[in-house]
């Protein structure tokens, strides 16, 4: 009975659901965020906050499985023409997450990885982000009161090399500009030097997704990601940044069984990474290529996102680790996965 669910249950159940319908006369307080990246790229999105809790969700004015009721005075949630959340609120983002500045600064991507819209959106919508406008913008947000922390993330756009660049001018103008800001990177990298230059220019949190621990399903759906050597670069990102500020995502809904995701979370707890575990997001721009690499894909039930970042919490404790140590990127805004420590 969805009456007796739990905050987290609740969430959950969203993050594995589908759009929120909002009325066709909807006027947000706020403007909408648009993803950028990832299998959610190209989808206008709300967050939604209750119970301590907040969830990113994509918005559609035609129809959805959610649908949004109220006014400025007060919202509450349908699911399937059901009460589901009696009071919640909108919140805004900053750019991309709550209170953060989240940029990607790039999106024609030179890797295809299976899951990723990215690279099909339309030109028109995929633009890089021009570099003296990304630091007005965070300026003006600090001016305000509204920033917390800044991170970047990008397609490979050319190249590793040339991206990782760009990320690192990134990070150097942002650092000039405000000493004290934390700021975290989610880049593809090469190598430790890659590693080594991110961190010298000033960044301070490092993610970098495996995005599944089943070599086959990586061969399958990111031909050009290497398993073993992104755990190699995970680790040296260790060294460098530290136990409990390097982060990387493990995908489920990808045809990985829970042993495998579990193992995965515990090869990266025991080197010093905090993963997230993340329900994959399947659409109609993603949804054939995937099929034709892994066949017919069972969706990301609620009960096993739970169960699975239940076990999670577990291994992290036994190895020390937190998601509370974190400042920026996915484990700080929290709006897209269930996150350990925060959420249950």
């Amino acid at each position: 009975m969805e009456a007796a669910l739990s905050p987290v249950e609740r969430k959950a159940v969203l993050i594995c659901g589908g759009a929120v319908k909002v009325p066709r006369d909807f006027r947000p307080p706020f403007r909408l965020s648009r993803s950028t990246a990832g299998p959610g790229a190209g989808s206008a999105s709300l967050v939604l906050a209750f119970n301590g809790m907040r969830v990113k969700k994509a918005i559609s004015r035609e129809e959805g499985e959610f649908e949004l009721l109220g006014g400025p005075e007060g919202y509450s949630l349908l699911r399937n023409g059901m009460p589901f959340i009696d009071e919640l609120e909108l919140r805004p983002v900053l750019y991309h997450a709550p209170e953060q500045a989240f940029f990607n600064l790039g999106q024609e991507c030179v890797f295809d990885c299976l899951f990723c819209t990215s690279r099909r959106l339309g030109k028109d919508f995929a633009k890089d982000l021009d570099l003296d406008r990304m630091v007005a913008m965070v300026l003006e947000a600090d001016r305000k009161g509204e920033l917390k922390a800044v991170a970047f993330t990008s397609a490979v756009v050319g190249s590793v090399e040339r991206t990782v660049e760009r990320m690192v001018r990134a990070v150097e103008m942002v650092r000039r500009a405000l000493p004290r800001v934390p700021i975290g990177v989610e880049p593809y990298v090469s190598g430790f030097e890659d590693i080594d230059r991110l961190h010298e220019a000033g960044a301070d949190e490092l993610k970098l997704n495996i995005e599944s621990y089943d070599p086959g399903i990586v061969r399958a759906v990111c031909p050009k990601l290497e398993l073993p050597r992104q755990l190699e670069l995970l680790r040296y990102g260790v060294q460098v940044f530290g136990r409990g500020k390097v982060a990387s995502n493990i995908l489920i809904g990808l045809g990985e069984s829970d042993t495998n995701v579990l193992e995965g979370v515990a090869e990266l707890a025991g080197m010093g990474v905090v993963p997230s575990i993340r329900a994959l997001k399947v659409n109609p721009l993603n949804r054939p290529a995937l099929e034709a690499a892994l066949g017919e894909l069972e969706p990301v039930t609620p009960e096993r996102l739970l169960r699975l970042n239940v076990e999670a919490k577990k291994i992290l404790m036994h190895h020390g680790l937190s998601t509370m140590t974190f400042r920026t990127m996915c484990h700080e805004c929290g709006c897209c996965d269930l996150v350990p420590f925060k959420d249950l």
